[in-house]
């Protein structure tokens, strides 16, 4: 069987102008391959063999607006059968499944180690580097880092910081995270964020440089594809969609020079770096995204690129 496998969320759920899986999809049909999706539910392992309940799709034309969104029909594919297929027959398969990492996403990743084929991201590789934390390795790279639960001790970090962006550990997609200034509110915010001191957070130097912008480099197997600047909203300190093209200077080649050893080792081919002023905030790599929306505000062919390379170079 030609093409790649999906593993994705419900469909219908995904946000067909902007989402990065779709822009890989996309991009795989584009090369005359087939697309196929499944949940992770509808995966199963029987006679030595991972198979999987999955949907032959076909999408539907799309063109890009005058910002980072596709302009697409509101029924966004079509669905050309079903059937139960051997995960091993296809040239890629794609573990697309939002985080957190709980317990559906592991239990997903413990099948996929049987796949019998290139699985982008590789299931060890996501176990073994936390996309969070996989900064603490780089600590040279990075602002002021503190990991932990206890409200008081991250109080004493944001006196000596001034101020502190504080996100869970498990966080993703923005959710959660706190603006914590050195001011007598501090410690009620640390406490509800740590929710008590039972949480795990990242509590990371404020650079007050993101007003300019954050990178995201598009690390493909290690090497640089592409970058793109975001920025905070006028009302919202976190940080919003692309807006401009980046430039590349030495702190950023610097930064994918430690990091592509690291990823290249643990399969992990996708990976969205997070990079403010120069200095390591997070390495995406559970689902990373932001391809499909440069793509269309840059008219780059950054999901085209990555799926020309998998294929071309595809590893079981």
């Amino acid at each position: 069987m030609s093409g790649a496998l999906f593993i994705t969320d419900p469909l219908p759920g995904l946000q067909a102008d902007v989402d990065a899986s779709i822009g890989l999809m996309v991009a795989t049909q584009s090369l005359g391959l087939d697309v196929w999706t499944c949940e992770p539910e509808e995966l199963a392992f029987s006679d030595g063999r991972v198979r999987a309940r999955a949907r032959r799709i076909r999408l539907r034309p799309r063109v890009a607006g005058d910002d980072h969104r596709w302009i697409v029909d509101p029924t966004w594919f079509e669905e050309l059968g079903t059937a139960v297929v051997d995960v091993a027959s296809f040239g890629v398969v794609h573990l697309r499944i939002d985080p957190p990492v709980d317990a559906r996403y592991l239990h997903t990743t413990y099948l996929l180690d049987h796949a019998g084929t290139r699985v982008i991201n590789h299931p060890e590789g996501i176990r073994a580097l936390h996309e969070k934390l996989i900064a603490l390795r780089f600590p040279e790279l990075c602002p002021a880092t503190y990991v932990g639960t206890r409200p008081h001790a991250l109080r004493s970090f944001v006196a000596e910081v001034g101020t502190a962006v504080v996100k869970p550990v498990d966080g993703f997609a923005g959710n959660g995270v706190w603006l914590v200034h050195d001011d007598p509110g501090a410690t009620a915010l640390l406490e509800s964020a740590t929710y008590g001191g039972r949480r795990q957070v990242i509590a990371q130097q404020y650079l007050p440089a993101v007003a300019q912008g954050n990178k995201r480099l598009f690390l493909l197997d290690g090497e640089l594809v592409g970058a793109v600047v975001r920025r905070p909203g006028a009302d919202d300190f976190r940080i919003g969609p692309p807006v401009a093209p980046a430039e590349i200077d030495a702190d950023d080649r610097a930064i994918v020079a430690a990091l592509g050893p690291e990823l290249r080792k643990h399969g992990l081919a996708i990976a969205g770096v997070d990079v403010i002023d120069g200095r390591l905030i997070e390495v995406n790599v559970t689902c990373p995204g932001g391809m499909h929306k440069t793509d269309a505000l840059l008219g780059t062919r950054l999901s085209h690129t990555i799926v020309s390379h998998l294929f071309e170079g595809a590893l079981v």
